[in-house]
């Protein structure tokens, strides 16, 4: 069966079938089980799940991690203080004992990928399914995979976790078998000026020169076992880890990526990929740009507050650009005109076939994307301004200690109001600001009104209405000066003697149950129409599946943050008439880009002082010149970031941690002539470890191929 050789984001089970004859073409040089072995040890084992939204490589036999430095970012910000600013100035442990245990960060390896459709499908059929929603029900999915792994006699730790997903919208299952480690700690990262060099201005851009890597390491129970921190853990012996090859890549050459990329939607039709457009795209592109204006000028002011939201600033940023750069690609590249054009050749098959299900599933889906539209809307305009937009929508439940107030029930009153005390330390946590907060809020509240008519906002605009004459600003001020959430002087002053009228009263506990329930109706205002939804969707899938199998073409399902492989090779590309973009980048761009008063681009002394020694050492290229990134045509999304990217013999070259703002619409439709996925150098990664932090214990730790 053929395939498109760059596109798809492939499911390692199918890899012998479906991709083997075209990848040895390109340049596997390594027998495919090497690269995924269900009964043996492969490549697939060094590959695991960083923090549930990323992906890393073990590159040692003592369980060293390597990922992106923005996968990072928040671990490395949790041990930064203005005392030790390790976002500004790096960190590196040089022993064990400096490693720094980080507080809720996971890596997860799969253990087993196993296609367990017959036996959904069959449970399908025997159990009871009142509302129909069964088959894509991660609740009933979850009772299907212990009844599976029970009758399968799969082997379970206090660590394993069973993932059963739906895959082409509910017409095929894996269940993947998995291991959890809990004790994960901080090896080393670079400063910003290297890890994050070009910041917001380069991001999704090509050229690159960012050294966006951090390492991390994982600790086990003497035995090897998953355990919570302790000091007594040791690192983990893993069944496999990476070679890194340093002899560098050149255009042409076959390239493979592994990672876990998080969602797109290639099967969507045209109605679905302008709602996209005119919703969640619109919504992210209009509000996030003033929240970070806003954000941005306090964290400017003060070297605290910049510390505090610094991570919070880059997980907005990171697809607001990705949302104008998306809406842009899909108008120049006509998508819609593509997306049409897939959707008359599926029907014109249905029809040839005297099969009217896909024309129903198409009308359905049609009808369903009109009438969905307005709830749509204001979901997202709600999602982005109020709920991640103001802090304080998130503040504590109060309506236990409200009902013991009320029932004079001491004894509960004093368990409640401890409870309430854990809540609140968790809320007046190290990285809020209430000042930054209120600041913020005042935008967000303005731009919500601003974009949804006054009849359909949330209740709470009725008390800003009656309370403050419509004015938002001096209803957030209100929220700040007099709530018991406003700062930590008034909580403590409440807690010490709570009362109910201070409770009912409290204006951002009224906001907070004001926007839950706005979310709340507008997803009730979908739900009926998303259940018919998934119904018509896993009809049209089918028979997209069913047509590229006519066509001979290899199938892929979306992705859904499950393990996947991506190939390709390295090539250049033309954005435009006139213009070409090389594979590579050197640090030659770093020092042309340099500018000391632009934050985003300063470039380390240390590092100055390396390139106009050319103090490259061994990893420097045959030109002498030091390589920073270079790109591939591989199929990449979010999630994808710290991929491991391999040659031909299954040896490291780089981590993948971008891609370039032509390619943004490879969410939707994906465009090998334009598309890219942007890597970390393997070599610029230890350059920096190297010569630039003096880190040469963790150098030794590695097999380095040169």
């Amino acid at each position: 069966m053929g395939s498109h050789a760059h596109e798809g984001m492939w499911m390692l089970p199918d890899l012998k079938e479906q991709n083997a004859a075209a990848m040895y073409e390109l340049g596997l040089l390594i027998p495919v089980d090497s690269v995924y072995n269900p009964n043996g040890i492969s490549i697939k084992d060094a590959v695991v799940h960083f923090g549930g939204g990323c992906t890393g490589e073990i590159i040692s036999s003592e369980g060293l991690v390597l990922t992106n430095h923005h996968c990072g970012y928040s671990y490395i910000q949790q041990h930064s203080s203005v005392e030790h600013d390790y976002l500004t100035d790096g960190f590196w442990a040089m022993n064990r004992q400096q490693e720094l245990p980080c507080k809720g960060l996971t890596v997860t390896f799969i253990d087993k990928i196993l296609d367990v459709t017959p036996y959904v499908q069959d449970c399908l059929k025997k159990d009871e399914d009142p509302e129909g929603i069964n088959y894509l029900s991660p609740k009933y999915l979850e009772t299907v995979a212990k009844r599976f792994a029970e009758e399968n006699k799969i082997e379970q730790t206090p660590s394993t976790t069973l993932e059963l997903k739906a895959f082409y919208g509910g017409n095929k299952y894996y269940l993947f078998v998995k291991t959890v480690y809990k004790d994960i700690r901080m090896v080393g990262a670079p400063p910003s000026s290297i890890g994050k060099f070009g910041a917001d201005t380069d991001n999704w851009m090509w050229p690159r020169q960012t050294g966006d890597f951090s390492i991390f390491r994982i600790y086990a129970d003497k035995d090897g076992k998953s355990a919570e921190y302790s000091q007594d853990n040791v690192p983990l012996k893993v069944k496999k880890h990476f070679t890194l090859n340093i002899s560098g890549v050149k255009e042409g050459d076959f390239t493979v990526t592994m990672g876990f990329p998080g969602r797109n939607w290639r099967y969507m039709i045209s109605d679905e990929v302008e709602e996209r457009m005119q919703t969640t795209n619109f919504a992210r592109d209009t509000i996030r740009g003033i929240r970070q204006a806003a954000m941005m000028e306090e964290m400017q002011k003060d070297p605290a507050v910049r510390i505090q939201y610094a991570s919070k600033y880059a997980s907005s940023a990171n697809y607001w650009k990705n949302a104008i750069g998306m809406n842009e690609g899909l108008l120049r590249l006509k998508v819609l005109d593509t997306k049409k054009e897939q959707q008359e050749k599926l029907l014109a098959y249905g029809r040839a076939h005297n099969d009217n299900s896909y024309q129903q599933a198409f009308d359905q889906i049609r009808d369903i994307v009109a009438k969905r539209r307005d709830a749509t809307y204001h979901q997202q305009i709600l999602l982005e301004a109020l709920s991640t937009g103001t802090e304080f929508s998130k503040v504590p439940s109060v309506s236990a200690l409200l009902e013991a107030l009320k029932k004079k029930d001491q004894t509960a009153i004093e368990t409640e109001k401890e409870a309430l005390k854990k809540a609140a330390e968790n809320y007046f946590n190290k990285d809020y600001s209430p000042a930054v907060d209120r600041k913020v809020s005042k935008e967000m509240l303005k731009v919500y009104a601003a974009l949804i008519p006054q009849g359909k906002r949330i209740s709470i605009f009725n008390a800003i209405e009656n309370q403050f004459k419509g004015n938002t600003a001096a209803f957030v001020d209100a929220c700040f000066n007099n709530s018991i959430f406003g700062s930590k002087e008034n909580f403590d002053k409440f807690i010490n003697k709570p009362g109910i009228n201070k409770l009912e009263k409290d204006l951002m506990v009224q906001y907070s149950l004001s926007v839950a329930e706005g979310l709340k109706q507008t997803a009730n205002e979908m739900k009926e129409m998303d259940k018919s939804y998934s119904a018509a969707h896993k009809t049209w899938v089918k028979g997209m599946m069913e047509l590229r199998k006519s066509e001979g073409l290899a199938i892929y399902p979306d992705a859904n943050s499950t393990l996947r492989l991506t190939y390709g090779q390295v090539l250049p590309y033309e954005p435009a008439d006139g213009i070409v973009y090389n594979y590579y980048t050197t640090l030659k761009g770093v020092m042309q880009k340099e500018d000391p008063n632009n934050w985003e681009f300063v470039v380390p002394a240390k590092l100055k002082e390396l390139y106009e020694k050319k103090d490259f050492g061994r990893y420097a290229m045959k030109n002498g010149e030091m390589p920073v990134c270079f790109i591939t045509n591989t199929d990449n999304t979010g999630g994808n970031s710290g991929s491991p990217v391999f040659n031909g013999k299954g040896e490291l070259i780089g981590t993948a941690f971008d891609r370039n703002y032509e390619g943004l619409t490879g969410d939707i439709a994906f465009r090998p002539s334009s598309q890219r996925a942007a890597v970390v150098d393997i070599r610029y990664t230890l350059f920096i470890i190297d010569k630039f932090a003096g880190a040469s214990h963790l150098i030794k730790e590695m097999t380095i191929k040169e």
